[in-house]
């Protein structure tokens, strides 16, 4: 049986440290790291807000047959750190963490990501977190959700894909911004945490070129005895290591 670490997370085949970074490891991320859609195409991979790398170590996970780069983003420099140092743990060694704002990164440049991922801040400024670091990962007063969106298509090349997870009720809002700066939704997943329960989440994927049809889909994490669902476990199978 493998030996679960303390302050942080066990995966299948790395660890994520996280007691330095302002965020933590979260399901979120998890399903966001794993739904994302690879294709033939993805080489150059752009993690929006990393935090301690959870997104950026499963891209590399399911990329490490592919001649890619994945560049992993965030402004707090706790945060950045602790990525290089998960990164530096782990097998996959084609990831750089980087700490920079994102709205001044690679500036004036062409277009150069196949695929860019973010689980973005998405509180309105409201009652301050006790931590700075904490109030700059949760709440959009760094990275407004229109700064989010210009940003991704300006580095995104046009057969690119830009993949978020938000809270359900954020989702349709967020997918009618992005219209309008002309991306067009391409995959929704939604996410219930159990089929008596509303959707949580959701799992949004955009492209800049026009799609005729928006595949849409649904996952419950839990079944009514609490028990991870056979469609959970399939999308995390090559991650979390589920109790048998």
């Amino acid at each position: 049986m493998t030996e679960l670490r303390k302050n942080g997370f066990t995966f299948k085949r790395f660890f994520i440290a996280h007691d330095k970074s302002p965020m933590k490891v979260t399901t979120d991320s998890c399903l966001l790291g794993a739904w994302s859609p690879i294709t033939a195409n993805t080489q150059k991979v752009l993690d929006i807000g990393s935090g301690c790398g959870i997104i950026a170590l499963m891209l590399a996970q399911r990329l490490e047959h592919h001649e890619s780069h994945i560049d992993a983003i965030d402004i707090d420099s706790n945060a950045a750190l602790q990525c290089q140092e998960n990164i530096n743990q782990a097998t996959f060694k084609n990831i750089t963490a980087r700490c920079i704002d994102i709205n001044q990164y690679r500036l004036n440049q062409a277009p150069y990501y196949d695929l860019i991922v973010s689980n973005p801040p998405y509180f309105e400024s409201a009652v301050e977190c006790r931590n700075k670091q904490r109030q700059q990962a949760r709440y959009t007063e760094n990275l407004n959700h229109t700064q989010l969106i210009t940003t991704a298509k300006r580095l995104l090349k046009p057969n690119g894909y830009f993949c978020v997870v938000l809270p359900y009720h954020l989702s349709d809002k967020f997918s009618q911004l992005c219209l309008q700066h002309d991306w067009h939704l391409v995959q929704q997943m939604q996410i219930k945490y159990t089929d008596n329960k509303p959707a949580s989440l959701s799992l949004l994927c955009f492209s800049l070129q026009t799609v005729e049809i928006c595949t849409k889909q649904s996952l419950t994490m839990r079944d009514s005895e609490n028990r991870y669902t056979h469609d959970f476990r399939l999308l995390l199978g090559d991650f979390y290591l589920f109790q048998k």
